[in-house]
């Protein structure tokens, strides 16, 4: 038997107020699945490729199947991802104007394989575009293994924040940094917390009414009381405050381009202290319609389908029901 301050330092429990995983030893697992695919969806859906013949981009995910992990053992992290991926692209001729569609496949993206040698397998529609084609096969190919990367970065930085807990070492080393910054003058704020882990939302919706109507609805402070069926502060203007549902929503307008497009910080009363997400509007008219782009970052994993909920059944839905009543009361 180990005589006492003797003993394997691996076990030795070291002064830590809560006491949990010490020296990072033991093995803990999170899951990745669902902020790994509101992460790729950021990464791909968007991205454009152009050229003097013509003009590509991707549309859609349109298929993200498999799952990702990461793990913590003995101070190290193990990572583990496997998917099998399908987006949409479409694009456009110049000379002609003519536009076609098509498909990108990875089919395999995980760890066994570098990022530059995944497979990106690209295909059209039938017919003539083929020049739109070889766009895809080159540059398009060359930036999606670029996002590829990125997600695979963040996924290793962003999403494992707080996972590796600090040893009473590595405590002390950081004092004695900040003590010596402190002596040069140097200023640095500690982080208020751990970042957390974040998806994007994306949701389009048409609307039978014209832009001036819909974008009203969400300006104007009778209206958004209206839908909502509950009192309302707003203030439609930049850096303007708002507040709904009985103040389950808060945030601030950060841009107003009338008819066209709203910026605002958005947060539920249930998200973390003072995380925000942006959420962006864009109203585009429609033969006899308005499409509403929602664009919304930041949004918590853990309250992504919370999220979808209320922009579909509290927003979307209650509007629609909205201009049908105005409509058959006019």
């Amino acid at each position: 038997m180990a005589k006492w301050g003797q003993g394997d330092p691996r076990w030795i429990v070291e002064e830590r107020e809560d006491g949990t995983n010490v020296n990072n030893w033991h093995w803990t697992e999170r899951d990745a699945t669902s902020w790994s695919k509101g992460k790729l969806r950021e990464s791909l859906v968007g991205i454009v490729v152009e050229n003097e013949a013509g003009r590509c981009q991707i549309s859609d995910l349109k298929q993200v199947e498999g799952e990702a992990s990461c793990s913590s053992r003995k101070g190290k992290l193990i990572f583990f991802y496997e998917w099998n991926i399908k987006l949409t692209w479409k694009g456009i001729i110049k000379e002609s104007g003519a536009k076609h569609k098509g498909l990108i496949e990875i089919p395999n993206l995980s760890e066994e394989n570098e990022v530059e040698d995944t497979e990106v397998n690209v295909s059209k529609k039938k017919g003539d575009g083929d020049v739109l084609k070889d766009l895809m096969k080159t540059a398009g190919t060359a930036k999606v293994r670029e996002a590829l990367g990125e997600y695979l970065k963040a996924l290793k930085t962003e999403f494992t924040m707080g996972m590796i807990l600090p040893t009473k070492a590595t405590a002390t080393q950081e004092l004695t940094i900040k003590r010596k910054l402190s002596e040069n003058t140097l200023q640095i704020q500690a982080p208020l917390g751990v970042r957390i882990p974040t998806v994007v939302l994306r949701m389009t919706e048409l609307f039978d009414a014209g832009v001036e109507r819909l974008y009203s609805i969400f300006t104007v402070k009778e209206l958004v009381q209206q839908f909502s069926k509950s009192p309302a502060i707003l203030e439609a203007e930049k850096g303007g405050k708002f507040q709904m549902f009985d103040g389950n929503v808060t945030g601030e307008y950060i841009e107003l381009l009338t008819n066209e497009k709203i910026v605002m910080k958005w947060r539920c009363r249930s998200w973390p202290e003072e995380h925000y997400a942006t959420v962006v509007l864009n109203f585009v008219p429609t033969p006899g319609q308005t499409e509403l782009q929602l664009d919304c970052k930041g949004v918590p994993v853990c309250k992504e389908e919370n999220m979808k909920f209320c922009w579909q059944k509290q927003h979307f839905e209650e509007i629609k029901g909205l201009l049908q009543l105005t409509t058959l009361n006019g």
